[in-house]
C-alpha cells in the first residue's frame, strides 16, 4: 500500500501577524512557519503508524509552495516520510491547490490519501474533499480513528450528534483530526536521514483560480476588562444591556 500525505505550511499560532500592500497580503518577514498541525500530528503520524505495522510500504508527502517551504518538508521527512513532492506554485485558492495535488496523485496512483481536516490559517477544510472529487474517490472527513484490513478502511468520524463509524473500500481520501494519532517529534536519526531523502520539485498543472483574496482584516484589539463586585448586579445588567448589548 502506498500512502500520500498532504501537508501545508502555516504561520505558528504564537506569531504576530501584520499585513502589507494595502492589506492584500500577509507580511512574512519575521513570521515563524510550521507544518499545519492537523497535517503533521494526525494525518502524517497515522500514515507512519500504518507503515510501521506493515500495512503500508511507502509514505509520500506532497505540498504546494515555493522553495521557502522546503524546511517544513524536511521536517516531515525527518518524522518518517519516505520521499516528498513539492508542487512549485503559490495559491490561496483551495481548488487550485487540490487540482495540483490531484494531478500529481493521478500519475502515481495511491491507495490512501490523508490530509488534515483544515489548515489553521484559512480553515477552509476544502482541499481534502476537492482532491477526492477530482480523483473520483470517496472521501471521509473529521476522522478520529482509521483502521485498515485488506482493501477496506474502517473510519470513526466526529458528527454533530456524536460519532459515526464508516466502512469504505480503498482507494480513499480521509481528512484527519485529533484522535487519529498522537503527535511525534523527529529524533536525531530522522533529522540526519531527512537530508538525503528524495525531494521532487514538480511544475504545476495548468488550472485557473476560482477565488482570489481581495483583502485581509486583522481582528479588533481586545478591550480592557471591567471588574464588578458581587454586590453590583444591577450595574452588570446595565452594562450587558447598554454596552455589550447582549441582552
Amino acid at each position: 500500500m502506498k500512502i500520500l500525505v498532504c501537508i501545508c505550511q502555516v504561520p505558528d499560532t504564537v506569531t504576530k501577524i501584520s499585513l502589507k500592500n494595502n492589506d492584500t497580503a500577509v507580511e512574512e518577514n519575521g513570521v515563524t512557519f510550521v507544518i499545519n498541525p492537523y497535517d503533521e500530528w494526525y494525518a502524517l503520524v497515522r500514515a507512519l503508524e500504518l507503515k510501521e505495522t506493515g500495512l503500508a510500504h511507502a509514505v509520500h508527502l506532497i505540498t504546494v509552495g515555493r522553495a521557502a517551504t522546503e524546511p517544513i518538508i524536511r521536517k516531515a521527512l525527518a518524522l518518517g516520510g519516505d520521499e516528498a513532492i513539492r508542487i512549485n506554485a503559490d495559491s490561496t485558492d483551495p481548488y487550485v491547490v487540490a487540482h495540483y495535488i490531484a494531478a500529481y496523485a493521478k500519475t502515481v496512483g495511491y491507495d490512501l490519501i490523508l490530509c488534515g481536516k483544515e489548515s489553521i490559517d484559512y480553515a477552509n477544510g476544502a482541499v481534502g474533499p476537492m482532491v477526492a472529487e477530482l480523483l473520483d474517490l470517496d472521501h471521509i472527513g473529521f476522522a478520529t480513528s482509521i483502521a485498515l484490513e485488506g482493501n477496506t478502511a474502517t473510519v470513526k468520524r466526529e458528527i454533530d450528534s456524536g460519532e459515526e463509524t464508516d466502512s469504505c473500500s480503498l482507494p480513499l481520501v480521509i481528512s484527519c483530526q485529533k484522535g487519529v494519532a498522537e503527535a511525534r517529534i523527529p529524533n536525531m536519526r530522522g533529522i540526519m536521514s531527512a537530508r538525503t531523502k528524495p525531494l521532487q520539485v514538480v511544475v504545476p498543472a495548468a488550472v485557473e483560480s476560482l477565488t482570489m483574496v481581495v483583502n485581509y482584516e486583522l481582528p479588533h484589539a481586545k478591550a480592557g476588562v471591567k471588574l464588578l463586585g458581587a454586590d453590583e448586579m444591577d450595574e452588570l445588567v446595565n452594562l450587558l444591556h447598554t454596552v455589550s448589548k447582549v441582552i
